[in-house]
């Protein structure tokens, strides 16, 4: 399965939304706290001028299906960010600072209105699209993809090259990047940006006490999600969490070892050896016990220990072939098989 990298894809938005339309940071997007009345549809046509976007808000908030907005609740808006050209570089190498990889710079180059072959203009403006994240569901191809966001089936080898899927099908559950660069911001939009960039900025007005406090309220929720099967819900609900401000290593602990329960739930074992690595890290007291967890969670969590190592960062441990113990900083060896969480 090719999925995201755990890191980009839980804590993504929040190092976004540290710089809205500054000129030198990969990605734009800002968090708006919901009003009485305001639903997805009204923000879309409110920051974009364009009620159909509501289904990038979906996406990039990991909803599913018709969510009703709550007066509070925290909603991550994307946009495209703006760069001017340096002396030097080109679309390969823009690319590889603006997103990630420098075989993007064929994308970087179409979402400018140019061929990659032909090179940037020093000094000039180019957009940068939002790199949004996108759990594949039952049925879909890059075709439909690119068709919901892009807007052309035409532009489904966009989708494929921005994620070098080299032709390859999708599955569900694949998380796919695709480019969006239909999200210039209205004047409200804007304004909305520039008041949540200074909270945001300034960490002041007890943003990060909010936030601590709405992770001990939800995390009986999210325990629920993962105890009752809404795995997506659950992931969603994570990303929330841990995006909406500094919250204490209990708490991020607690959310992260939700999150490796619903990610092997759906295979994702990368992503899930991630979250298991940032439980531990979070905890370096927690204990591996193949009693409590299932065979799924203890193989992505030797993945993590195998190439991470536990325990406060920098530590080491043994390999997993020399730990015969269970325990805090214990390993064990992946098991075999496709087994239930």
């Amino acid at each position: 399965m090719r999925v995201a990298r755990f890191s980009e894809f839980l804590v993504g938005a929040l190092a976004a939304s540290l710089c809205l339309v500054c000129d030198q940071r990969e990605v734009a997007a800002f968090p708006y706290t919901a009003q009485r009345g305001d639903t997805l549809a009204e923000i879309a046509e409110r920051f974009y001028g364009k009620v159909e976007m509501e289904k990038v808000l979906v996406a990039a908030n990991g909803f599913d299906g018709d969510v009703p907005m709550l007066a509070g609740m925290r909603v991550e808006v994307p946009a495209v960010s703006y760069r001017h050209v340096r002396a030097g570089e080109s679309w390969n190498s823009l690319a590889e600072t603006l997103l990630g990889d420098s075989r993007r710079g064929e994308a970087l180059a179409l979402s400018n209105d140019t061929m990659p072959w032909v090179p940037p203009v020093t000094g000039r403006e180019i957009v940068v699209p939002y790199p949004l994240r996108y759990v594949v569901k039952k049925g879909e191809s890059t075709l439909s993809v690119a068709y919901h966001f892009l807007g052309k089936r035409d532009l489904a080898y966009v989708v494929d090259r921005f994620n070098h899927l080299k032709g390859e099908p999708v599955e569900p559950g694949d998380v796919l990047i695709v480019p969006v660069t239909d999200l210039v911001l209205t004047d409200e939009g804007r304004e909305a940006a520039r008041a949540s960039l200074a909270v945001v900025a300034g960490e002041s007005g007890g943003d990060d006490r909010d936030a601590q406090d709405q992770s001990s309220r939800e995390l009986p929720l999210l325990e629920k999600d993962v105890r009752e099967g809404r795995y997506l819900e659950a992931i969603a609900r994570g990303n929330q969490l841990v995006g909406a401000g500094t919250l204490t290593e209990p708490a991020l602990a607690a959310i992260h070892r939700q999150l490796v329960e619903a990610l092997v739930a759906l295979d994702a074992y990368e992503l899930a050896s991630d979250a298991c690595h940032e439980w531990r890290r979070n905890d370096p007291d927690a204990v591996l016990d193949p009693i409590e967890l299932s065979p799924k969670i203890m193989r992505a969590c030797a993945a993590a220990d195998g190439s991470r190592g536990v325990g406060p960062v920098g530590s080491t441990v043994p390999s997993a072939s020399a730990a015969p113990s269970i325990g805090p900083g214990s390993l064990l060896p992946p098991t075999r098989g496709r087994q239930e969480p």
